[in-house]
């Protein structure tokens, strides 16, 4: 099985940014695409980027040019670059890995943006 743990959530004010993590373990081998998901109060989970294991990224339309998905080559870890973040932004994220044996999904990491 493949497990995954988010980190970097937090409490930012609108046009910061905040980097996300990912820590990905146990069968590293059975991880493929990878992504980022976020779901804010009263709202359905919405997709936010994937990277798949050749490295080609699809984004949310209306996050393009603002948040930037990255993993390194062993896929241990993945990585969410958000910047300029608006109030809209804020939402539980969560980090998706697809393997073989079904889709392994974290906790979860706050993200707030308020002034």
């Amino acid at each position: 099985q493949v497990h995954v743990v988010e980190s970097g959530g937090g409490l930012v004010q609108p046009g910061e940014s905040l980097r996300l993590s990912c820590a990905v373990s146990g069968r590293i081998g059975g991880a493929n695409t990878g992504g980022w998901y976020r779901q804010a109060p009263g709202k359905q989970r919405e997709l936010v980027a994937t990277m798949s294991t050749t490295g080609s990224t699809n984004y949310a339309d209306n996050l393009k040019g603002r948040f930037t998905i990255s993993r390194n080559k062993p896929r241990t870890m993945m990585y969410l670059q958000m910047n300029s973040l608006q109030v809209e932004d804020t939402a539980l994220y969560y980090c998706l890995i697809q393997t073989p044996w079904g889709d392994a999904w974290g906790q979860g990491t706050q993200v707030t943006v308020s002034s």
